[in-house]
């Protein structure tokens, strides 16, 4: 039996479709490295983002199709991800010029108040980038509130390092993130006492200052509302896109949608929305759900707003109790509900930079590699 064309294995995999670009992975260039020796046929496909949901289906179909062809004796199939970048002002493939050179989405965690889980939100966004592959930095930017220490269990000092007349200082690292805080520099009960001058300098110091290096995603906590520490940050970080956590309420939903017209008047776009402490099901009824703060709210200005929604994380205990331990409910209870959802609303955030990021660059060709049967 003869072996199959490389057009016939093309033909096979154009089928699958991409669900957030509406088009098949061949016609996207996602299908690279095709190589047909004899009934052996072996093909890499190159996601836009490693956080990608459906890379274990498109693997599978891929497998099947190419496998139903005539003459196809075995398939080989690599997953890969080249996370295309979205930063205002980007220098070079992805990076953002002077402002975290080498950084290729910056991606804002924002609330419009304070106490709706903003920065826990923001550790375990961090966290599932990371777990699904990327390279993740996490940049607390609550000045006047750093929490990341207490939430990731960190209590040391950056180190600096020196080249020349350049000095850099080193971000700490810890379960797989580059993390930096202005909670790393203070002791537990020093209060910072700032004026907006000073905390404009902090901000940009930690934009510039650090040394990030290559990273697929750099998540920032912003700090709470829409004041002077926040408007700086989004005026001087080269923001990718922001979400926006809130609670059902309507005092936080009042604010959630000033915190969106924030980011509509310095054209950042605003991925979706978060509804955090969602319900609470009990430990002995898990299945009934007790919407403590109203049902459905954050979904509702969604829509009135005109913008995603991301989804809902539960009330879980363990969020809290992993918090103050230094351990986020991803590493803590990473079956639970609240873990899960914070996996999804990562896994979305994630495909929607990458569908910003194609409209302005055109789609890499396909990089195919075409191969006789040498024997």
């Amino acid at each position: 039996m003869s072996q199959p064309s490389t057009a016939q294995v093309l033909d096979a995999l154009r089928p699958i479709v991409d669900p957030d670009f509406g088009k098949s992975i061949v016609d996207l260039g996602f299908v690279k490295h095709l190589r047909v020796y004899g009934g052996e046929v072996a093909f890499t496909i190159e996601l836009t983002t490693p956080a990608c949901p459906v890379k274990d289906e498109f693997e599978r179909a891929a497998r099947e199709r190419v496998g139903a062809l005539p003459g196809v004796s075995s398939v080989a199939v690599t997953m890969s991800a080249n996370t295309r970048g979205r930063t205002a002002g980007a220098g070079g493939a992805g990076g953002a010029g002077e402002v975290l050179p080498g950084v290729r989405n910056v991606l804002a965690v924002a609330s419009g108040k304070g106490g709706v889980g903003k920065s826990t939100s923001a550790v375990n966004l961090a966290l599932a980038l990371r777990e699904s592959g990327a390279t993740v930095g996490l940049m607390d930017a609550d000045v006047y509130g750093p929490s990341l220490p207490l939430l990731l269990g960190i209590s040391q000092r950056p180190q600096t390092s020196q080249r020349g007349e350049e000095k850099k200082i080193l971000p700490l690292e810890k379960h797989g993130l580059r993390l930096m805080s202005m909670g790393f520099f203070i002791t537990e009960n020093s209060p910072v006492i700032w004026r907006g001058p000073m905390v404009h300098g902090l901000i940009r110091q930690f934009l510039t200052d650090v040394q990030w290096g290559e990273l697929d995603y750099l998540v920032i906590d912003l700090p709470p509302g829409t004041g002077d520490a926040a408007l700086t940050l989004t005026q001087q970080a080269p923001l990718s896109g922001a979400i926006i956590v809130t609670t059902a309420n309507d005092l936080s939903l009042v604010d959630a949608r000033k915190g969106l017209a924030m980011f509509e008047k310095v054209d950042v776009p605003v991925l979706g929305i978060v509804e955090n402490m969602a319900w609470f099901s009990p430990p002995d009824l898990p299945d009934r759900k007790y919407w403590i703060f109203g049902k459905d709210g954050a979904k509702r200005v969604a829509d009135e707003l005109g913008v995603d929604f991301l989804g809902e994380v539960p009330i879980d205990p363990r969020i809290v109790s992993g918090g103050d331990a230094g351990e986020p409910i991803l590493l803590h209870a990473p079956e639970s509900e609240a873990a899960a959802a914070f996996r999804a609303v990562a896994g979305a955030a994630a495909r929607r930079l990458a569908v910003l990021a194609a409209r302005t660059p055109a789609l890499a060709d396909a990089n195919i590699t075409w191969v006789n049967d040498p024997r």
